[in-house]
C-alpha cells in the first residue's frame, strides 16, 4: 500500500470541535502536505471557508468542499469524485476528510477500502472522533439531556454520539479543560465501554500531537463491522451459552471489566417478549445503562427486531421475517445455504439477543424485569399488538429524550 495515499477520517458532533482540530492539524503538519475535504450540510460550506481562513489557504488550494449533503449517504458520489479529482490534479501526503456533524463514519470509511477508484488511490489509516466530552458526559452519565446544535437530523444526539464512537480507532475527549478529573474519567470508562480499542487523548481547543492522528495506521477494515463493545460482547458470550432446550428461560452471562469500572451482560430467550410490557421495560431501563443493542423476537411479531439503546434513546427496527416464519421452500433453502444458523425444533430461529453495557446497575433487577416481560404459558398463542414495527425497514421511537 505505499503507493496508496493515507487518509484520516474526522468525525463528531456540530460543535464537537473537528473544524479547530482539521485547522491545529494544518498548522503544525510539519513537512506533511495535506489536502482536506470537508462537507457541511448547509448550501454555503462553513466549515471549509473556516478551514480555509485558518489555514491562510484559498478554497480551491488544497481545501475541497461538499455542501448540502451528506457523504455518508447522498453525497457519496461526489465525494468519489472529489477525492480521484484531488489525487490526480495535486500532489500532497495525506487526506483529511472531515464529515459533517450528522455523518456516521463507517459508510464514508467503506467508500475508500472497497473495490472502486477511490481505493485505487487512497488508505483509510485512522477513524478520528472529536467528542464534546460535557455533552457526551450528559448524554450518557445521567447528568440531563445535552443541547442539540443544529436541527439538520431528528436522531438524538446520543444515537449520534455512539456511532461515530464505536467505529474509532482514536477519540478526543475535548473541552477536558471543562472537566473535573472524576469526570474526564468517567468518560474515558464510556469509550471503552463502547470501543475497547480505541485511543483515548484528552484535548483542549482540539490541540493534539499531530502524530497521534496522522500516520497511525490504525485502522483495519475487516474489523470495522466487529469493533463496538456490544458486539464483542455477544461473540464472546456465544461460548457460554447453554444448549438451546435450556434457553426458553434465557442465559445471561456477565463480562466484568474492573479496571474500567464497566460491565456488560448478555441474555437470550427462545420464548417471545410481550410487546407492551416489553415497552415499558425499554422505557424503563436506568440511567446506568449507558447501551444496549440487539435483536428482540415479540410475540404477534414475525419480524426480527433490532433494540437499539444509547442514552436515553431507544429506538426499534424490524430487519426482515424470522426465517421459520417463511414458506417451507424458502424456509428449506435459507437453511441449507446457512449451515451455521442457530435452529430450534419447535421455534426455528426466532430468539432475543441482547446485551446491556454500563456502569453500577442492578443486574438482578433487570434480569427479574426482563424475565417478567416474556410471554406467559397461557399468553403462548394470544393476539398482540404493540409499539413495535411490523413492516420491514420501519422503526419506532421507543423513548426519547
Amino acid at each position: 500500500m505505499d503507493d496508496h495515499i493515507p487518509v484520516t477520517i474526522l468525525s463528531g458532533s456540530l460543535g464537537a470541535g473537528k473544524t479547530t482540530l482539521l485547522n491545529h492539524l494544518l498548522s503544525t503538519a510539519g513537512d506533511r502536505t495535506l489536502a482536506v475535504l470537508v462537507n457541511d450540510m448547509g448550501e454555503v460550506n462553513v466549515d471549509a471557508e473556516l478551514v480555509a481562513d485558518g489555514s491562510e489557504l484559498e478554497l480551491d488550494d488544497g481545501v475541497a468542499e461538499l455542501s448540502n449533503g451528506c457523504i455518508c449517504c447522498e453525497l457519496q458520489d461526489d465525494l468519489e469524485t472529489a477525492v480521484v479529482s484531488l489525487a490526480r490534479d495535486r500532489s500532497f501526503d495525506q487526506l483529511v476528510v472531515e464529515s459533517s456533524g450528522i455523518s456516521e463514519p463507517a459508510p464514508v470509511a467503506r467508500l475508500f477500502t472497497t473495490e472502486s477508484r477511490v481505493a485505487a488511490r487512497y488508505a483509510v489509516e485512522t477513524l478520528v472522533t472529536v467528542v464534546d466530552t460535557p455533552a457526551f458526559l450528559d448524554a450518557f452519565a445521567g447528568a440531563g439531556v445535552p443541547e442539540r446544535r443544529g436541527d439538520e437530523d431528528d436522531r438524538p444526539l446520543s444515537d449520534l454520539l455512539v456511532e461515530q464512537v464505536e467505529v474509532s480507532n482514536v477519540v478526543l475527549l475535548n473541552k477536558a479543560d471543562l472537566c473535573t478529573e472524576t469526570e474526564l474519567a468517567d468518560a474515558e470508562d464510556l469509550v471503552r465501554a463502547l470501543q475497547p480499542d480505541a485511543e483515548t487523548v484528552r484535548t483542549a481547543f482540539a490541540a493534539v500531537d499531530p502524530d497521534r492522528v496522522l500516520g497511525s495506521d490504525r485502522f483495519e477494515a475487516d474489523r470495522l463491522n466487529q469493533l463496538p463493545g456490544w458486539k464483542r460482547a455477544l461473540d464472546a458470550d456465544h461460548d457460554h451459552s447453554h444448549s438451546d432446550s435450556d434457553a426458553d428461560h434465557g442465559h445471561d452471562h456477565r463480562h466484568p471489566d474492573e479496571i474500567y469500572g464497566v460491565s456488560s451482560f448478555v441474555t437470550r430467550f427462545r420464548r417471545p417478549f410481550h410487546p407492551d410490557r416489553f415497552a415499558s421495560f425499554l422505557r424503563d431501563l436506568p440511567s446506568e445503562i449507558v447501551r444496549a443493542k440487539g435483536t428482540a423476537w415479540l410475540a404477534g411479531n414475525e419480524m426480527r427486531v433490532a433494540i437499539a439503546q444509547a442514552g436515553a434513546s431507544v429506538r426499534a427496527t424490524a430487519q426482515g421475517p424470522w426465517i421459520a416464519s417463511l414458506p417451507a421452500v424458502e424456509r428449506d433453502m435459507y437453511r441449507s445455504n446457512r449451515p451455521e444458523l442457530a435452529w430450534h425444533e419447535e421455534v426455528g430461529d426466532r430468539r432475543t439477543e441482547l446485551v446491556f453495557i454500563g456502569t453500577e446497575y442492578d443486574e438482578p433487577a433487570l434480569r427479574s424485569a426482563l424475565a417478567d416481560a416474556l410471554v406467559t404459558d397461557t399468553e403462548w398463542d394470544a393476539s398482540f399488538d404493540g409499539p413495535f414495527p411490523v413492516e420491514q425497514g420501519s422503526e419506532t421511537v421507543i423513548r426519547e429524550p
